[in-house]
């Protein structure tokens, strides 16, 4: 089947007149064609935003948050089927497929809330008889772009907050997963978004991102995805409102009276949980020295038993294509040449299938250690304090999530203020945001953008302050006569 871009409320096809495949990155078999858009279908998908944006701001955010919640109740009963199409296009296994469309729902949800918040302050003036306020205004027409890792939860993680504050949006998805895309705008035009709110535009990022982010009638443009694009967006987009999230390098500190059992379940789940293909993934373990040793041999006894294979059956995906399995190769490679001890893992499997890898004696500035690698590959480190630990986790460019494992309180208190990241977890690991708190990170993570939480309606906001003097008569401020 060939899927239309979604333009003005209406399924069309590209003027481009050509089309690209979607593949299973675990079978290597088709599933689906979409339209391969180019810069006349953007111009199109934002005539029409555009168009539409008046009536949709217009529209009381109460009634917005209805059409939300709509949608919310379309996925929750679609979740098995848009839950195994997440692992069939993207890879990942069926419980964290089901998991990426709960995330979609919550997140909607509590944005529909949102409609009978959205608040701004009241204050005191200095002069008499005046009032003092701030409003939220929708920032106007958006360009959204989003990564394939999390096909349905990261769209619906920006979708939902623009459609609240009263933006019309342009939508362009990840070529790696477009038909989750596709179904998820097919539910936001059933739950009765209007005409020309929602637009899909399918394609490459150089044919459709790169003429979103130029375009001069797109107000905003929100980014997910690796920083060289992030750095090109920020050059490109002029003096448009620019939300980035761009990755991380992210630590489990394990220190000397650490839960080790429950430590070691932290480090699986956040190193080779979606076979390492998430921005909050644990590739680095800083463990303390005294405990090292225990620890490494419960780590690699529980990576053993993980199943690598097809989502739907195992607990370790494919990674999503080809340049994925050659970025893992390089790293580990260099992990090699660099003096660390590869333990367990570092062999690609027939297709898109790699061995759930852990390197030891790794120095924390060498690059298995610095560099995202975005693959089931952890690196674990050594610190014989805390204070080592924390210097360790926070000398690399990215901020976004971090973790300690320890029973005192004191250390658990002091790495929440020392550790520079975004999020900090205690005792779990450094993946699990929940969508009413904000999500995002700090450095080279993004450029301060928090998405998601009471926060989430910031990125597509603009804040009007208002003054109402009542006095009858000319009232200077600042003491002027």
């Amino acid at each position: 089947m060939v899927h239309k871009l979604f333009i003005d409320g209406e399924w069309v096809e590209s003027t481009s007149g050509k089309t690209f495949k979607s593949f299973n990155p675990a079978t290597g078999k088709k599933l689906g064609e979409v339209q391969s858009g180019n810069k006349k279908d953007v111009d199109k998908a934002v005539k029409a935003a555009c168009n539409a944006f008046d009536e949709w701001r217009l529209t009381p955010p109460p009634e917005r948050g209805d059409v939300l919640l709509e949608v919310a109740g379309l996925l929750e009963e679609n979740k098995q089927r848009l839950g195994e199409l997440v692992t069939r296009e993207m890879g990942k296994q069926i419980s964290e497929g089901k998991g990426d469309v709960q995330e979609a729902i919550d997140i909607f949800k509590y944005m529909a809330g949102e409609g009978r918040r959205l608040l701004g302050h009241t204050t005191t003036s200095e002069l008499e008889n005046k009032f003092a306020m701030t409003v939220k205004r929708p920032v106007g027409p958006s360009g959204l772009i989003t990564p394939w890792n999390f096909p349905i939860a990261i769209p619906a993680w920006k979708l939902s907050p623009a459609l609240i504050c009263g933006n019309s949006v342009v939508f362009k998805p990840a070529s790696g997963t477009p038909l989750c895309a596709v179904e998820l705008v097919k539910i936001l035009e059933e739950a009765g978004v209007s005409s020309g709110v929602v637009n899909l535009v399918t394609g490459s990022g150089s044919n459709v991102g790169t003429p979103m982010v130029e375009h001069p009638d797109l107000k905003s443009i929100s980014f997910t995805g690796s920083r060289k694009v992030g750095k090109l967006i920020s050059r490109k987009a002029g003096l448009k409102n620019v939300g980035l999230e761009l990755g991380g390098k992210n630590p489990i500190i394990v220190m000397d009276d650490a839960n080790l059992d429950l430590a070691v379940e932290g480090a699986i789940w956040g190193g080779f949980g979606t076979t390492g293909q998430r921005c909050t993934a644990a590739s680095r373990v800083i463990v303390h020295e005294d405990v090292e040793q225990e620890f490494m041999d419960k780590f690699v006894e529980e990576t053993k038993k993980l199943s690598v294979g097809n989502g739907m059956e195992c607990d370790i995906g494919p990674l999503i294509n080809e340049d994925a399995v050659e970025k893992t190769e390089y790293y580990i490679q260099k992990g090699k040449e660099e003096g660390a001890e590869l333990v367990i893992g570092g062999e690609k499997r027939e297709g898109l299938f790699f061995d759930p890898t852990i390197f030891t004696n790794v120095e924390p500035n060498m690059a298995i250690a610095q560099e995202e690698i975005f693959g089931p590959v952890v690196s674990v480190l050594t610190a014989s304090s805390l204070e080592e630990a924390i210097e360790i986790a926070n000398g690399v460019d990215y901020g976004l999530s971090t973790s300690i494992y320890t029973e005192n309180v004191s250390k658990a208190f002091n790495a929440i203020r020392d550790l520079d990241a975004g999020l900090t977890y205690v005792n779990s690991s450094t993946i699990g945001s929940e969508v009413h708190l904000p999500f995002g990170g700090v450095k080279k993570t993004g450029n301060g953008t928090r998405e998601a939480g009471i926060e989430g309606v910031e990125e597509f906001t603009e804040t009007k302050t208002v003054y109402v003097d009542y006095s009858g008569q000319l009232q200077k401020a600042q003491g002027i006569d």
